[in-house]
């Protein structure tokens, strides 16, 4: 198997301590990362991991809403305990919080319902766009880069991401505006467990999330000094799909202003079906120019 896919696999395969206080305990490792800190997504994926091991099997994830509260460190497990808030007769909730250290670094909620029968409509895909397969990789972007993050970027990723129309890893090309989009799948298939591909969805829709932020301003990820960090991430399931097969992701950015920056995402299946809602606030410091 494709050897980051592989690693995030095992990163969501959590580990039941046995411990029982108020709470259920489990614990998961982390992907390496090249600055050493613990990628977001994935303490998101865990998390939901470890709040859907309380739930009963036919109650599925429809909402998640969490704090990004510490960076993590990659070179230690994290703690992960589930506060089973309340299960009603059709919804469940949970609150998950993940530790290192003793400390929390991520607080989140989810809710989980029964599958029903109700009102049905979303809004359409975006009509008229190039392949997936048509578009470069990132690998054919940053494949040639001697440098820790292109190395990682390129190749240490399990997602296959392309961007319509252009990438901003190096620069920002045409207008600069707050939309964007990209086409993105796991490198291989993954296995048929629902849940698995509802958490693998969550871990990719923090990859790219405030890169419409960026491109709004012309701000590459090379661009030196840039910080940007994640704040908080909500996320609603609709439908399920896989994560294994092509998917677009289209983004806007709403506004931006002291220090951070608003993004929204919405997650289709390449036949046009909306399988997900994502909205982030996250830190964008941009290095002030010397006198």
């Amino acid at each position: 198997m494709h050897a980051p896919l592989e690693g995030l696999l095992a990163a969501l395969d959590l580990t039941d301590t046995g411990a029982r206080t108020s709470e259920d305990i489990f614990t998961g490792p982390s992907q390496w990362m090249p600055q050493g800190r613990v990628f977001g997504g994935q303490v998101l994926a865990q998390s939901l991991v470890a709040a859907i091991r309380t739930v009963p099997d036919e109650r599925h994830v429809h909402s998640m809403h969490g704090y990004f509260l510490r960076p993590g460190d990659v070179n230690h497990p994290i703690t992960f305990s589930v506060d089973r808030i309340h299960d009603g007769r059709s919804f469940s909730t949970r609150r998950t919080q993940a530790y290192q250290n003793g400390v929390p670094i991520l607080s989140m909620i989810a809710s989980f319902q029964d599958d029903d029968e109700g009102l049905e409509h979303h809004i359409q895909m975006p009509a008229d766009l190039p392949d997936p397969e048509s578009l470069p990789t990132t690998a054919d972007t940053l494949g040639h880069i001697d440098h820790d993050f292109a190395r990682a970027w390129a190749n240490d990723r399990p997602f296959d991401m392309r961007h319509v129309p252009s990438s901003i890893y190096l620069t920002v090309d045409g207008e600069h505006t707050s939309k964007q989009m990209i086409w993105m799948k796991t490198f291989e298939p993954i296995p048929d467990d629902p849940d698995l591909h509802r958490a693998a969805l969550a871990y990719v829709s923090d990859y790219s999330i405030m890169e419409p932020v960026m491109r709004r301003h012309g701000l590459a990820w090379a661009t030196p000094g840039l910080k940007v960090a994640s704040l908080d991430h909500a996320m609603w399931w609709h439908r399920f799909g896989r994560v294994d097969e092509w998917m677009l992701y289209v983004q806007d950015s709403p506004s931006a202003q002291g220090g951070r920056g608003l993004s929204t995402g919405s997650i289709y299946s390449r036949e046009g079906l909306l399988l997900a809602t994502v909205a982030q606030e996250g830190m964008v410091r941009v290095p002030r120019p010397r006198d």
